[in-house]
């Protein structure tokens, strides 16, 4: 009874993470009079606040220390931090820009560069079946290009930046949570100089847009760090299989609001792009799911 108990506390917890991500456009939508790089910086000094407080409440602090002896680990981290700097960047400004429809199909992309970094970094072999995911990933983003004119940069930049940083935290040797300590502890400097310069000039958002926007704002680390940790208990939770399929939430939850509520433009090249991207993610699945099955299989004996 304990197992299931876990696994369903584990599913509830996966499936409110991806839930809150795929939303994310409601909050950031908002903010879309502030630039991008404000909201960014905003983003990551009071989710450097919310994170501290979080591991204070769950006396961390060691595991904190502990990081703190491994330069390697600390390079890596400086290395994540980056990427997921420029992940938020890239997201929010496409959200407050009108493109939350190109936003959700870099994260359906995501998934297909892993596999393509899998094989280019990690060494690892390409199946049959995920070949055929990659080619049909390929031509979709090929459609997408020819039909609309233009190289989906967005979605491209999104789903690379955060496998990038998917695979360097693959590297490093840190929790989630301590880890996104780290990274806005190591982004906190830039980000805190910049407001201050900001406030300096009196051209920060904060304190000048309205009670509503400083709301959103001092409240962007939070909703940063909330989804984060839910997502954690979850995937310690349950089988990697089952968080495949859970992820895809977030981005359909981020299409559906794209088509039905912010009426962006959906083509036949994009109905194309989806339905190759779609299919493509459907085999994956399904590589995955056989792929563990057999390990899961019990090895006869031989003669």
């Amino acid at each position: 009874m304990a197992d299931s108990g876990s696994h369903r506390s584990g599913v509830a917890c996966a499936v409110a993470a991806f839930l809150m991500w795929g939303l994310f456009p409601l909050y950031w939508k908002p903010l879309a009079a502030v630039p991008a790089i404000e909201v960014v910086a905003h983003r990551t000094f009071w989710g450097l606040v919310s994170v501290a407080v979080w591991i204070a409440l769950q006396h961390r602090w060691h595991e904190v220390r502990a990081v703190a002896a491994r330069p390697r680990t600390l390079l890596v981290l400086t290395g994540s931090a980056t990427l997921i700097g420029l992940n938020w960047l890239l997201y929010i400004w496409a959200v407050t820009h009108g493109h939350v429809m190109e936003s959700s199909l870099g994260y359906f992309i995501n998934p297909l560069v892993n596999v393509l970094l899998g094989v280019l970094v990690l060494r690892e072999r390409l199946g049959r079946v995920q070949r055929v995911a990659v080619a049909l990933a390929t031509a979709g983003v090929a459609v997408l290009t020819i039909g609309y004119g233009r190289f989906p940069w967005i979605a491209i930049g999104l789903a690379v930046s955060f496998a990038l940083y998917g695979l360097a935290r693959k590297m490093v040797a840190a929790d989630a949570v301590v880890g996104l300590l780290y990274e806005t502890m190591i982004l906190a400097p830039i980000a805190a100089g910049y407001l201050g310069m900001l406030a300096a000039r009196g051209t920060g958002a904060l304190g000048h847009r309205g009670p509503a926007i400083d709301v959103l704002l001092v409240l962007a680390g939070v909703v940063t760090a909330v989804p984060l940790v839910l997502f954690t208990v979850g995937a310690r939770r349950l089988p990697l299989s089952t968080v495949g399929l859970i992820q895809y939430i977030s981005p359909s939850c981020q299409f559906l609001l794209a088509v039905l509520l912010y009426r962006e433009p959906f083509t036949a090249a994009h109905a194309a792009t989806f339905a190759c991207i779609w299919a493509a993610l459907a085999l994956l699945t399904w590589d995955l799911r056989a792929r563990l099955a057999a390990a899961r299989s019990p090895v006869e004996p031989l003669g």
